[in-house]
């Protein structure tokens, strides 16, 4: 049971963490890029300190793609997984809406803002290749002491390099639905975006499975 409270709590603190910094940005600059700067460093710290804080207790998924690599690798079992994935989109509901509590607005603000193209989806197919590499292959690098390091870092940098700002993460990306804020997604485009990030995870992991294979002697 602690596992998947820590998911709930975990994924939930950081929706709040994202969509909380989003809105604070808003009230504090009209600069966009100030704005975004704001959001990134918020979330890249609450990330580190979060996946710290969590690792020893659920493994500090906050990420259903996460969670499925672990059920593909058998490190969980199938109802563990949808019980985690579970635990993952209601705190990242249950986290925006409590953000938006705190700056006083409507507890339930559906998005308006649409994020649609092609480049970003190509961007969360490029963001989450990325995240699934770093926490994996930093997992290979002394038991996996600078993961939280990484992931926090891999965020930061693609909130900027990347034209959809890296959701990354399909509980988070359903949660920030809920706030119709800097950090909000319009429903129609967060549901766009999980299977690319799908699809980005699968590379990502293949990719470091490729590169870490042994060479045939």
């Amino acid at each position: 049971m602690k596992k998947f409270v820590g998911e709930f709590v975990g994924t939930s603190t950081l929706a709040t963490v994202v969509v909380g910094s989003g809105v604070m940005a808003q009230k504090l600059t009209n600069d966009v890029g100030v704005q975004l700067l704001i959001n990134a460093a918020a979330t890249g710290a609450g990330l580190w300190l979060l996946i710290a804080l969590f690792a020893p207790i659920s493994g500090a998924h906050f990420n259903p793609v996460v969670t499925g690599i672990s059920l593909f690798r058998k490190e969980l079992s199938v109802s563990s997984a949808v019980q985690f994935i579970l635990a993952q989109i209601t705190g990242a509901i249950f986290g925006t809406i409590l953000a938006n509590i705190l700056f006083d607005r409507s507890a339930i603000d559906i998005s308006s803002k649409s994020r649609d193209g092609g480049n970003l989806l190509l961007s969360e197919v490029l963001a989450t290749a990325g995240l699934i590499f770093v926490i994996y292959q930093l997992s290979t690098i002394k038991k996996g002491r600078f993961v939280a390091q990484g992931v926090a870092a891999w965020i930061f940098a693609a909130y900027f390099f990347t034209s959809s700002t890296s959701f990354a993460n399909p509980a988070i990306s359903i949660g920030r639905i809920f706030s119709n804020t800097f950090a909000g997604i319009a429903p129609h485009s967060a549901f766009i975006f999980i299977p690319f990030q799908i699809v980005g995870a699968a590379i990502g992991y293949a990719l470091f499975k490729d590169l870490n294979k042994k060479e045939k002697k």
